[in-house]
């Protein structure tokens, strides 16, 4: 089903008359109560409406203890409820009032962030307060393929003077009161995206970032809400929501004595209260909607389907296998080794070699973390024939290169800092605070002067290196004081909004002039995995805890939301630098198969057998890499089960090809896991298994046996819990990679 409007709209502008307007995508419906001279009202989102169905919605029953307003601005009428607006007009009044003036709906052909063409519907709802000329529209987008709604505001001052938003929610979204329980993630660096879930109850539940830089470190702006009970995988009504913003958020879940949750997402308003001027316009980041009645991983296929063609860059590009020098040298960067390194990624397969952190710093040599930020030159001591001899090197090994760079940083022991102590983030008379290494700085990115600057780092890199195929973009520090030396005294309260929007400002300017460069989105790990920021990047870092284990919660709740083409994992040294474990090689390939492989380690430290099994785990990956990069997740028995089992497989949209991941958790003697029965199958087609990165004596009793897709799903396979290897060999890890074709 195309996305559609009612029957009786025609596909063009059209200005309101009747009351009940409904927006479609090829699933859904979305309905809106909508009449001049009234607040807008929501009466319904879930599965397609059948046609005069819209006939029969109202509003609830008791219009007392029912407030389904999608806009309700402070103080004219609603003071004892949350509001989406609240400002303060030029005279000092407090209460606005926003009533609808008109709307109008139309189809849109337009363009994504990420550059893709797109189609659907928009409904502008124009909104005028009776009082003061205060103007806001409220749009609502529909994707015409695809089962995604975004939704955002702007606020307009038609006042002589300036007002001042206080708050600055998008339209709320009601969702009736039931079994509604909230799944969102929580974190901290090196443990990301760690799973929760809320019954909603009472009160309110705040999700929120105060970072500054690094919104996805502690919680992510991502939230699904299971209308029907508790989570369930592949079935039951399931709400997902993303806010596309890269900046301080705040998500609240509201649930007062009313018979409706209310689901606010925006900006931050904490210390960020917005002057805006006459006739000035400000507009809030989208945020992005889907209803699903195949459960949380129905949330999860839409939202991946929506990345990878509209949000992501290049999402329809198959990602390189790369090594990453980090965890292998450090800062110990030095022209022979890293002609090593490329080598022997290549030697075991590999596309592409990232030189990271270390190679940089001329007056101030970057040795360790304590100086050199902003100087973006070569050590000509590390590496005498400069970044020419590290392309060079790379042209003769056959792989690409990469660089790393943290361009928005800066350290107070660097000759960028002595030239622009005014370009760095920092409190009026104050010192500014220091991060990492004891010198780290944020840039000021609501300066213009440190836009060109951020920008220059790349252009320069790319102008004068061409060859350059990755970068590795990375920010290490949030904002630690409030302040700005660029911002006028008045304007200080609009440093974390101006912040991001330099930061967009700068990687639009990127992808104006080098669309093609691969981008990988880094601060401190996964601080930055959101989709405001990723229509500019390929990718992004995971975590900057590379151990297996942890790795698979880690991935597990980033796959929420996103899809694995988006998510770099990579094989690591043991013990594991973060939490120092040691799991097996075998165990640390097939988790970091499950996502976009890579290497994190130093291959010359490798055995000759080990490097032997990351070759076949690297020819294995490219046979089944459009598989994982680009087929539906089905995720099949969670790690948070508390079984120490982990269980999910990709399979195309053709359903002709899946790839089967299993990890054993933990090992206890006399120890009993589930069967795990399969998903996303055709029930009558046949299936033959092919075990990827086997290490066992003796293949698999089912190996090259044939299935038919309803035995694999409604029965599944009786996998070993441990690995059929000689005594020497053995140890306490398990874990399957199957193919299925």
């Amino acid at each position: 089903m195309k996305s559609l409007l009612l029957p009786l709209f025609a596909l063009t502008p059209l200005f309101a008359s009747a009351e009940k307007v409904e927006l479609r995508t090829p699933n859904n419906s979305f309905v809106l109560d909508l009449n001049k001279g009234a607040e807008p009202q929501f009466l319904y989102y879930g599965p397609a409406l059948h046609a005069g169905d819209i006939n029969h919605l109202q509003r609830f029953s008791d219009p007392n203890w029912s407030r389904p307003e999608v806009y309700p601005a402070y103080g004219a009428v609603h003071t004892q409820s949350e509001v989406c607006l609240a400002m303060r007009h030029a005279d000092g009044n407090l209460s606005t009032h926003m009533l609808i003036e008109d709307w109008t709906i139309a189809p849109i052909s337009d363009q994504a962030p990420n550059g893709a063409s797109r189609k659907g519907n928009l409904l502008t709802v124009t909104l005028k307060d009776p009082v003061y000329p205060t103007t806001v529209h409220l749009y609502y987008q529909t994707y015409e393929d695809v089962d995604m709604m975004e939704y955002w505001t702007d606020i307009t001052n038609g006042e002589k003077q300036t007002v001042t938003l206080t708050q600055f929610y998008n339209p709320l979204l009601p969702i009736h009161r039931d079994n509604v329980y909230c799944t969102h993630f929580h974190g901290s660096w090196a443990a990301e995206a760690q799973l929760v879930e809320d019954r909603l109850q009472n009160g309110m539940l705040v999700i929120k970032d105060k970072d500054g830089l690094r919104n996805a470190t502690a919680n992510r702006n991502e939230v699904m809400m299971s209308l029907d009970g508790p989570a369930r995988e592949n079935e039951g009504a399931v709400i997902g929501a993303s806010l596309l913003y890269t900046g301080n958020y705040r998500i609240t879940i509201d649930t007062d004595d009313s018979d409706y949750h209310y689901y606010f997402s925006g900006i931050n308003p904490d210390n960020s209260e917005y002057h805006l001027r006459k006739g000035e316009t400000f507009t809030t980041p989208r945020t992005a909607l889907t209803y699903s009645t195949k459960g949380t991983n129905g949330v999860s296929q839409t939202f991946h389907r929506w990345a990878r063609k509209y949000q992501l860059r290049h999402g329809n590009q198959e990602r390189m296998i790369l090594l990453n020098s980090w965890e292998g040298v450090y800062f110990d960067i030095n022209q022979k080794g890293m002609d090593q390194m490329m080598q022997d990624i290549k030697s075991m397969g590999g596309e592409l070699f990232v030189m990271d952190d270390g190679w940089f710093g001329d007056k101030y040599p970057r040795l360790t973390d304590n100086s050199s930020l902003g100087d973006w030159v070569v050590d000509t001591n590390k590496l005498p024939d400069g970044i020419e001899g590290l392309l060079r090197d790379a042209r003769k090994d056959g792989v690409k290169f990469g660089i790393w760079i943290e361009p928005e940083m800066t350290c107070t022991t660097s000759e960028l800092y002595e030239k622009h102590p005014d370009w760095v983030i920092k409190a009026p008379g104050r010192e500014p605070v220091r991060g990492r290494g004891g010198t780290q700085l944020c840039l000021d990115l609501s300066n213009p002067k440190v836009q060109d600057f951020v920008f220059s780092v790349v252009d320069n890199l790319l102008t004068d290196y061409p060859e350059i195929a990755y970068i590795k973009w990375d920010a290490n520090a949030p904002v630690m004081n409030h302040g700005s030396q660029y911002l006028t005294k008045d304007d200080q309260s609009h440093l974390y909004i101006a912040l991001h929007e330099g930061l967009i400002k700068v990687c639009q300017r990127i992808r104006a002039k080098y669309p093609d460069v691969i981008i990988q989105d880094c601060a401190s790990g996964g601080g930055r995995a959101n989709y405001g920021l990723l229509p500019y990047f390929d990718e992004f870092w995971v975590s900057d805890n590379t151990d297996a284990l942890q790795r698979i919660y880690m991935q597990w709740g980033t796959s929420y939301f996103y899809p694995a083409i988006a998510m770099a994992s990579h094989i690591s040294a043991v013990p594991n630098h973060a939490v120092f474990r040691t799991t097996s090689l075998k165990f640390r390939c097939d988790v970091a198969m499950s996502g976009r492989l890579g290497m994190e380690i130093q291959p010359k430290n490798m055995t000759d057998e080990e490097k032997a099994l990351c070759r076949q785990a690297i020819s294995d990956y490219k046979s089944v890499r459009p598989v994982i990069q680009f087929g539906d997740l089905y995720r099949l028995h969670s790690p948070y089960a508390g079984d120490n089992l982990a269980s999910e497989m990709y399979v195309t949209e053709n359903k002709d090809r899946a790839v089967f991941f299993w990890w054993k958790l933990e090992t206890f003697k006399n120890q009993h896991f589930p069967r795990v029965k399969m998903a996303g199958l055709d029930p009558d087609r046949m299936y033959t298994i092919h075990e990827l990165n086997r290490i066992d004596n003796k293949p698999l009793s089912f190996e090259g046996q044939s299935f038919s897709g309803a035995y694999l799903m409604n029965t599944g396979l009786d996998i070993p819990y441990s690995h059929d290897v000689d005594y020497s060999k053995l140890n306490d890890w398990s874990s399957r990679v199957l193919l299925l074709e």
